[in-house]
């Protein structure tokens, strides 16, 4: 920078500075282009080696779960040979080999041992001499079903048969149900009479399919146990072979076996694709334990990451574009994802320590002791109940291994005097972990002669139950807190109607102290009238249980009355039944005053509605009086006009079109009004429809004839009976009828259609050809003053004839509806319910009875059918 300070030529300077800059470009071009081929190679690289790593981890995951389960596999058989090995003991020791003295040795054979489905004794020809289960002794088995057999003091693990138990095995016995298999162990031994026993031990390959089940409990991947020839035990998952298959072609028989037994790769499998697949010979038995995954399923995560590694390579090109600044991001962004690749290796690990702990928490303890409790034999996973493995539980006193304060307890498991046959406890054990577990500790005395030479026993970790058992005291205590300051009144009630617990809101709605309450007979402080009501919905609640719900009215401790809703359930006992009631109460005093007001309001609105429509009744009434004076003049002014008067004659000819179209809007309203405010009676009787329809076609015959138009009914030949108001029903059919011929062009064709359907109702249908209704109008053309778009044009009337058509209907408790006509024109259905003939008539719904009426409504109604004459008669005046 101090160069600058002596002045220089452009000239001299202009070129270096180009040259440098040009320089730094392509400098930072190569740069870029390195730093950019740099990323993508690291990004590719990256993405390799977590795909090797996935796939390692996979493998040693698969190679740890078969040694895992290979462990168990061993020690579950080697646990059914110890059993079968002091069942020898034991028949060697006996004078005879009675029946009766070898079942008694079977007694405890099966204590802890629920991978055993039975243990029995036979005779070379096949005959059950002793049996674990009961219903098995004197059996004879077809022998040649178990396979080649052990020679004397030999024992041999035979070929997996069918069926759930040696009663499957019997001679000329059906074949067993698919899918339930058994693996059986044999020992043959010399007599106490020098005859060779058959000792027989059914392991249940379900206990190792479970277990198995449990190590996998992600769900990922599949395991497989088969005999070292490749003849499937049990597999768990969907997908898995069936047991009794044989793997004959599976690359660990073909190729793997006898040079190597244990190992891992990547290829072939039991499941279609590529698998990564482990396998573990038994250090001891003819078996193999395979364990496979897919290799798309390996690669999961390893998938999940590759977007993640685009984005970022994305991002990194980005920034390399970019000056000095964008590549020491780029490198920020390297090492950013340096770290990121760590912590997922971090987390892999992570993964596998999580998994090796889980695995290690399964574990139960098999052992066996001699008189004063000291370990002679275990079968122990690693870190069970000791710091230490099996070689350092061995000669220790069982006593020694658990906590101080459970030793005692302990150690009466050993004593002499005791004379139960199960002896149990539970106590707290430091693992190898260094963590407190809790184990159930069962014995089982060993006698012989009469004494005790040892224990035989099982320790098995609850430690997660007890610690269940916690959290529920927790839970119930804090449920109880809940309820506590629940504002709603909670209590409970023993079967005999007796306080169990209160909640505090109900010691404040009772105005009692909860001491007060506790112990005492419930009884609710109700009115006289509701307390044998209240004993009787108990009775049936009692009775019927599910829950009860009833409102009533209680006087609280401060000595109001309340509207309180009562609810209650029953609680169900432990051994079923009933254990009690649980009842709440809830205030609704505020919502049934707000209900009070609600109704007085509707009563008024009502009331003011009743008005309106009297009001419109009378007005309609006074109306038409000065409508039938002008109607009159203007008929005799037209009649009696002469021939120089044509322009008057005209003018009251106007006068009579409007006053006609008045007096038909004044009847409308009359009949809205008369129908809603209830003056006008509805008088029901059984009548023929066929005759009410053919009665309006003979009053409309003039409308026909002036458009030269066709009604064609089509009606059954029997009757149509049904209950109506003959008037008011010829009415609907005339205002329908009438449309139809007004909406309908001149010469065409209406057809009037009567039956019955199916659902006993009469139907009748009116067709046209007119112009039919817009299908968004379909209903809105029943309502009262509205027309149809498509008669807007004059020719329509006042549009109360078909609102006053569907009140009609209601109040015969049928319908009315309209729809548009294929081809052109709408149809218009009524549908009228049928009543059986016997029935007694029925007042009108918006009539209160009828009997006697009043002269004011008999008026009314006698204005109101002369109303409908007159609007007959003026139709069809019109009309000619």
């Amino acid at each position: 920078m101090p160069a600058l300070a002596a002045p220089i030529s452009a000239s001299s300077t202009r070129p270096a500075g180009g040259d440098a800059r040009g320089r730094a470009i392509v400098l930072v071009q190569a740069l870029s282009a390195l730093l950019v081929l740099s990323v993508v190679v690291a990004l590719l690289l990256l993405a390799v080696y977590q795909r090797r790593a996935a796939l390692e981890a996979a493998g040693d995951r698969s190679e740890l779960m078969a040694r895992v389960l290979e462990d168990h596999v061993t020690r579950t058989v080697e646990s059914a040979s110890l059993t079968l090995r002091t069942l020898a003991e034991g028949i060697a020791q006996q004078p005879l080999a009675d029946p009766g003295r070898l079942q008694a040795l079977l007694g405890p054979s099966l204590s802890g041992l629920p991978f055993l489905r039975s243990v029995a004794v036979l005779d070379t020809g096949g005959r059950v001499l002793a049996s674990s289960n009961p219903d098995e002794p004197g059996v004879a088995l077809d022998l040649s079903r178990l396979g080649a057999l052990p020679s004397t003091g030999r024992e041999l693990l035979l070929p997996l048969v069918q069926g759930r138990g040696l009663t499957d095995l019997r001679v000329a016995a059906p074949a067993a149900r698919a899918g339930v298999t058994m693996l059986p162990l044999v020992r043959r031994v010399a007599g106490p009479a020098g005859q060779d026993l058959l000792l027989l031990a059914m392991v249940n390959p379900g206990a190792l399919a479970n277990y198995q089940k449990i190590a996998l409990s992600d769900g990922d991947g599949i395991a497989l146990l088969s005999s070292y020839d490749g003849r499937l035990i049990t597999a768990t998952g969907a997908e898995a072979p069936p047991p009794g298959e044989v793997l004959r072609n599976h690359p660990v028989f073909k190729s793997w076996l006898p040079a190597q037994e244990w190992g891992g790769y990547i290829g072939q499998g039991v499941l279609p694709g590529r698998q990564v697949v482990a396998f573990r010979v038994s250090r001891s038995q003819p078996l193999v334990v395979l364990i496979e995954q897919s290799e798309s399923a390996a690669l999961l995560r390893w998938r999940g990451m590759l977007p993640w590694l685009a984005g970022l390579g994305a991002l990194a090109l980005l920034l390399i574009g970019c000056a000095a600044q964008v590549l020491l991001r780029a490198m920020r962004a390297r090492e950013h994802s340096r770290q990121e690749a760590e912590q997922a290796h971090e987390q892999v690990a992570l993964r596998e320590r999580e998994l090796s702990v889980v695995l290690k928490s399964v574990q139960e303890l098999i052992f066996r002791t001699d008189v004063n409790g000291v370990i002679t034999f275990v079968i122990a996973p690693q870190g069970a109940m000791s710091r230490r493995g099996e070689a350092g539980i061995l000669g220790r006193d069982m006593a020694s291994m658990v906590v101080t304060s459970d030793r005692a307890r302990m150690a009466a498991l050993f004593r002499h005097d005791d004379t139960a046959g199960v002896r149990a406890v539970e106590v707290s054990a430091h693992t190898a972990n260094g963590r407190l577990y809790r184990f159930a500790v069962s014995v089982v005395p060993l006698h012989h002669r009469g004494e005790i030479v040892g224990f035989a026993g099982s320790a098995i970790d609850v430690t997660e139950r007890h610690i269940a058992e916690q959290k529920l005291q927790h839970q119930l205590a804090f449920t109880g807190l809940l309820l506590e300051i629940s504002p709603q009144p909670i209590a409970t009630f023993d079967a005999d109607g007796r306080y169990l617990t209160v909640n505090q809101a109900w010691e404040d709605c009772s105005g009692r102290r909860r001491a007060d309450l506790l112990g005492h007979e419930v009884a609710f402080a109700l009115r006289p009238d509701d307390v044998q009501l209240d004993a009787h919905r108990q009775a049936d609640f009692n009775a019927q249980g599910g829950r009860l719900r009833y409102e009533t009215q209680v006087p609280y401790g401060d000595g109001s009355l309340r509207d309180i809703v009562i609810t209650k359930v029953l609680v169900p006992g432990v051994q079923g039944g009933m254990a009690g009631t649980l009842c709440t109460l809830m205030d609704v005093s505020e919502f049934r005053d707000a209900e009070r007001a609600t109704r007085e309001a509707r009563d008024v609105a009502e009331e003011a509605s009743r008005s309106k429509s009297e009001f419109v009744a009378n007005i309609s009434h006074e109306l038409r009086t000065p409508l039938q004076a002008i109607l009159g003049f203007s008929e005799l002014a037209m009649v009696r006009g002469c021939a120089d008067a044509e322009r008057a004659v005209s003018m009251f000819a106007d006068i009579h079109a409007s006053g006609q179209r008045m007096l038909a809007l004044v009847n409308d309203l009359l009949d809205v009004s008369k129908i809603e405010s209830a003056v006008g009676t509805f008088d029901l009787e059984r009548c023929d429809l066929r005759k009410l329809v053919q009665a309006v076609q003979r009053e409309l015959e003039p409308l026909l004839a002036k458009k030269r138009q066709q009604l064609i009914l089509k009606m059954p030949a029997e009757p149509i009976s049904a209950r109506v108001d003959p008037l008011r029903f010829q009415q609907v059919i005339r205002n329908v009828t009438a449309n139809a011929i007004k909406f309908s062009p001149e010469g065409g064709q209406i057809e009037v259609t009567a039956g019955l359907t199916g659902q006993g109702e009469a139907h009748i249908s009116v067709a046209d050809r007119g112009p039919g209704i817009p299908a968004a109008e379909v209903e809105r053309i029943f309502d009262a003053f509205v027309q149809s778009s498509g008669t807007k044009d004059g020719s329509g009337g006042t549009g109360l004839g078909l609102a006053i058509c569907r009140k009609i209907m209601a109040i015969h408790a049928g319908r009315i509806d309209a729809e548009n006509r294929v081809g052109g024109g709408s149809i218009f259905h009524i549908h009228l319910p049928l009543r059986a003939p016997g029935e007694p008539p029925v007042d009108s719904p918006l009539m209160p009875g009828s009997g006697g009426v009043d002269p004011q409504q008999a008026r009314q109604a006698l204005d109101l059918d002369l109303d409908l004459a007159f609007t007959n008669a003026n139709t069809n005046a019109v009309a000619l």
